[in-house]
């Protein structure tokens, strides 16, 4: 009896949370906040989590979600907001209608190039709301250009805002980056290579419009594919989504250049999508600059660091690192700060975008923070291996098979592959040590299940509403949506099952 009661109250805040924001309705922020209270009440009362301890914790949860989570989201949102602003992003999107009038064509550049291309960057809905509209100006059906990009914007999510849902999840679990992305870009390689062919049906009406451009979609998906993989095994998790998107979209570019169709509208001349594109391209450079490929830099850079120490109980100290040059969301800033200046924008615009950002995320500012403390708190206080231990004791090695389905879980709720990380990361690792398998393994499927579960989050769905104007019809791009989602999910879980028990 004790052990069942332990187990319902360990799991009361995740419960509590899911009820909330889908049956409740309650703002995340403000549903993360109330389940943050209930966590700290259900740890000091039944799991005897001293009082200091539990403060200490919560302060290691926010400044962890400040840094590096919040950080390099207000970075990516800024820098965005400089192009929206300066004119930059009109002329993408001109540039890239200009390419094919063929809507399948269309639908592999925009939604799964340019969309994956917004992920890695700058996340927080760009990757939806910007492709849904462009899809809609050319001519596309808006219920359609909704669903395909909310089911394009899933295997990118998993390296989205410049690798911070991975990087994230190594830190919650103690595990390495590098191993954990090839997990993940293994998981998800099928998917990477089946979904542009799942949006070109759908765009067409069928699998017959595969006919006639099997092997441009073909080419996007392994062109999206391999970067990613050897970016992800040797550099780690900042650059796989910025691979795989600019492969495929430059390959699916080349490709449809070769058919003949008219352009679907007047072209960009080179130098002006050039500086268009300025501070992405500074982006990719300081990253890459800053990377294992250039290891003197990147050691000289990154001894500019600090360690904070939260001195939890008598024998263990929570440390947090901070890199203060060579994180991305310091290179995202000075990308964008001197990409603007190139651009055009002026200095007091500049300046009062970066408040104008602050206001835009403060809502999500604020969930970020208290969710990375409420599961440390979980974390530090055992409910999260009580949790992991019952779920093994009661599924066994079948709970190998629905490892995803957790990750997809976490999406879902809080509309965020970090936040999805943040909350069962360190139980599915936990898991993982219990029964036997590699750790990396089951972190990993939390981050694949996870892609699965953003097609059908409330949030992304809001967005695709909004960006197409389609409010009456939220419940058609839901329900459209979900059966992709579900199958998705599946399908993974039996490749992960399969792969990691037999």
């Amino acid at each position: 009896m004790t052990d069942i009661l332990t187990f319902l109250l360990a799991v009361t805040p995740l419960a509590l949370l899911i009820i909330l924001i889908l049956m409740c309705r309650v703002a995340v922020h403000y549903a993360v906040l109330m389940t943050l209270i209930v966590t700290w009440c259900v740890a000091g009362w039944h799991f005897e989590f001293p009082l200091q301890a539990l403060s200490v914790a919560s302060l290691y949860g926010v400044t962890k979600g400040l840094w590096p989570i919040v950080i390099v989201i207000f970075a990516a949102i800024y820098g965005y907001n400089l192009m929206l602003e300066n004119g930059s992003m009109a002329v993408i999107k001109q540039a890239l209608a200009a390419i094919s009038d063929d809507k399948r064509i269309q639908v592999l550049i925009i939604a799964w190039g340019f969309g994956g291309f917004l992920e890695a960057v700058a996340g927080y809905g760009t990757a939806v709301a910007i492709p849904v509209g462009i899809l809609i100006a050319l001519g596309i059906s808006p219920l359609k250009a909704a669903v395909v990009s909310l089911i394009a914007n899933s295997v990118p999510t998993a390296f989205g805002a410049v690798g911070i849902p991975v990087i994230m999840l190594a830190e919650q679990t103690g595990l390495a980056v590098q191993t954990l992305s090839t997990h993940i870009i293994l998981q998800l390689a099928a998917f990477n290579i089946l979904l542009p062919f799942v949006l070109v049906a759908i765009i067409g009406g069928g699998v017959k419009a595969i006919r006639g451009v099997f092997w441009i979609t073909l080419c996007c998906g392994v062109a999206s594919l391999l970067p990613q993989y050897v970016v992800a095994r040797y550099l780690g998790a900042e650059l796989p989504a910025f691979a795989g998107s600019l492969g495929g979209l430059i390959i699916t570019i080349i490709l449809a250049r070769h058919q003949k169709s008219d352009r679907a509208t007047e072209g960009v001349a080179f130098p002006t999508l050039f500086k268009a594109s300025v501070i992405y391209l500074f982006t990719f450079i300081f990253i890459v600059l800053c990377s294992p490929l250039f290891p003197a830099i990147k050691q000289s850079l990154g001894a500019v660091s600090s360690q904070v120490a939260f001195p939890l109980t008598a024998t263990e100290t929570l440390r947090l690192k901070i890199e203060w040059l060579i994180t991305p969301s310091v290179l995202i800033l000075l990308a964008s700060l001197i990409g603007g200046a190139i651009q055009g924008s002026r200095p007091q615009k500049m300046l009062s975008l970066l408040f104008t950002t602050f206001g835009q995320l403060k809502k999500s500012i604020v969930a970020i923070v208290a969710i990375v403390a409420m599961a440390t708190v979980m974390d530090k206080s055992g409910m999260i291996t009580v949790i992991a231990t019952t779920l093994v004791a009661t599924t066994g090695v079948c709970y190998v098979f629905i490892s995803p389905v957790i990750g997809a879980l976490g999406t879902f709720v809080t509309g965020s592959d970090t936040n999805a990380n943040v909350l069962f990361g360190k139980l599915q690792a936990t898991a993982a040590q219990q029964l036997g398998v590699d750790p990396h393994a089951l972190a990993a499927a939390n981050t694949a299940g996870a892609t699965g579960g953003k097609m059908i989050s409330p949030q992304s769905i809001a967005i695709a509403v909004s960006a197409s104007k389609l409010e009456h019809l939220s419940g058609d791009i839901m329900s459209t949506t979900l059966k992709y989602c579900l199958l998705y999910i599946f399908l993974l879980g039996i490749c992960i099952g399969l792969f990691y028990t037999i």
